[in-house]
């Protein structure tokens, strides 16, 4: 049985969140899981602690012969450098736009309209 270390996608739409699970490589992404270690939320504002991981059973699951998928590892990676990096800061506000004045009505439509219709 070949083992995996990947992420299980739970959540929403418009609002995702992964399990890292070990799971057998030939069942589905949102399969049966063996173990669950740690989480993932790329919704998280603070980018150090989107990540989860219970880093003493991930090394254990290794030393016996699971292998990671690739974002696993870049995240296993960056847990143990703690390199995470700073989150973007948000664009500067733009300054509101002037409401939009009304322009006058010609003096001479506005006396046409009002004056009584003679004929």
């Amino acid at each position: 049985m070949s083992v995996r270390i990947r992420m299980k996608m739970m959540g929403r739409k418009h609002r995702p969140f992964f399990r890292i699970c070990v799971i057998d490589r030939r069942k589905a992404r949102d399969g049966k899981h063996i173990e669950e270690v740690g989480t993932y939320d790329p919704m998280v504002k603070v980018k150090s602690e989107r990540v989860k991981l219970n880093l003493e059973r991930i090394e254990h699951w290794i030393s016996v012969g699971a292998t990671p998928s690739d974002r696993v590892a870049t995240l296993i990676k960056k847990l143990k450098a703690n390199r995470f990096g700073t989150a973007a800061p948000p664009p500067d506000m733009l300054t509101p736009k002037a409401p939009a004045t009304p322009e006058p009505a010609a003096e001479a439509s506005g006396d046409a309209a009002d004056a009584p219709a003679t004929e």
